[in-house]
C-alpha cells in the first residue's frame, strides 16, 4: 500500500530514540523529508544520521525543549525555511516520572503538565497555522494506555495526558474543516528505554525485583509479550498518512490486548 508520504514534510518530537525515533524512521523509509526534535543534541544527531542512512531521505535536527514557547517556534520556522510546508506533526514526549499523590510535589505537577499537555498545545500552535493555509495536514499526539486505563503508580501521567486526548478532540472538530485530520495514539508496555527505566523507578519503590514488574506488565497483556517500537511505529505512519484520510478524532490503544474497555 502507497501511503502518499512523497514529497510530504513529517515533524517528529522526541525522536531521539525509542518511539518517536521509530516513528521518523518509519515516516523516512516511506518517502517524507524529516525534521526530528529532542533535548540530547547528540543522541538527536546520532538518531538523525542513522535515519538518513537507512532510508536516504532529507533530516533535519534541532535539538528542542518542547517545553518552552521560544524554541517551539524555531523548531518550525526552520522546518518551514528549509522545506517550505510541514505535513505532519507527531507531537511526542518523555512521560512524567513515576510517583503517587503522597510523594508528587507541585513541582513536579507543573513539570508534568508542562511536558505532556503544555507541550503539545505549543507544538499545535505553531504547526497549524500553515496547515490551515494549505487546507490539509495530519496531527498525531503520543499520549499512553493510562488515558483509557490509568496505570498504577503514574498519577502525573495519568493527569496531564488525558488532558492531550480533550485538546485533540476538541482541534478534530475545529480543524476537519480545514481537511486536517487529529488523532491520538496510546502505547502499551512497549519495549523502549522509557519502559526499562519505569520498571526500575517501580522495582526501588516497591522493593520487588525488576523481573517482577516486567511479569506483572505481561500477565495483563492477553498477547503475551512486550510490543515493539516498529510495530507502534507502523499505526502511527497509517494515521499520517494519504490512506487515513477520513480517520480523525479517535484515541487508538496500541497495546496488545491490555485496556479492557470496549472503546
Amino acid at each position: 500500500m502507497d501511503l502518499g508520504f512523497a514529497g510530504k514534510v513529517a515533524l517528529v518530537t522526541g525522536a531521539s530514540r525509542g518511539l518517536g525515533k521509530a516513528v521518523a524512521d518509519l515516516l523516512a523509509s516511506e518517502g517524507a523529508s524529516v525534521a526530528i526534535a529532542a533535548r540530547d543534541p547528540e543522541a538527536l544527531e546520532l538518531a538523525a544520521r542513522e535515519v538518513r542512512e537507512r532510508s536516504r531521505a532529507d533530516v533535519l535536527f534541532q535539538p528542542t525543549d518542547v517545553t518552552r514557547e521560544g524554541e517551539v517556534s524555531a523548531l518550525v520556522d526552520r522546518v518551514i525555511e528549509r522545506f517550505g510546508r510541514v505535513d505532519v506533526l507527531v507531537a511526542n514526549a518523555g512521560g512524567p516520572p513515576a510517583s503517587r499523590f503522597e510523594t508528587t510535589e507541585l513541582s513536579d505537577w507543573k513539570s508534568g503538565i508542562d511536558l505532556s499537555l503544555l507541550s503539545t498545545i505549543l507544538l499545535c500552535r505553531a504547526v497549524v497555522p500553515f496547515m490551515k493555509e494549505r487546507r490539509s495536514g495530519r496531527i498525531v499526539a503520543v499520549t499512553s494506555i493510562s488515558v483509557k486505563q490509568p496505570v498504577d503508580g503514574l498519577i502525573l501521567s495519568n493527569t496531564a495526558r488525558a488532558g492531550v486526548v480533550g485538546l485533540m478532540k476538541t482541534l478534530s472538530n475545529e480543524l476537519g474543516p480545514f481537511g486536517i485530520g487529529v488523532n491520538v495514539v496510546c502505547p502499551g508496555y512497549t519495549r523502549t528505554d522509557r519502559l526499562v527505566e519505569l520498571a526500575s523507578r517501580l522495582s526501588q519503590q516497591e522493593g520487588v525485583p525488576k523481573d517482577s514488574i516486567y511479569a506483572r506488565w505481561t500477565s495483563q497483556i492477553p498477547m503475551g509479550r512486550l510490543g515493539e517500537p516498529s510495530e507502534f511505529a507502523s499505526v502511527v505512519a497509517f494515521l499520517c498518512s494519504e490512506r487515513a484520510s477520513y480517520v480523525t478524532g479517535t484515541c487508538l490503544q496500541v497495546d496488545g490486548g491490555v485496556v479492557k474497555g470496549v472503546f
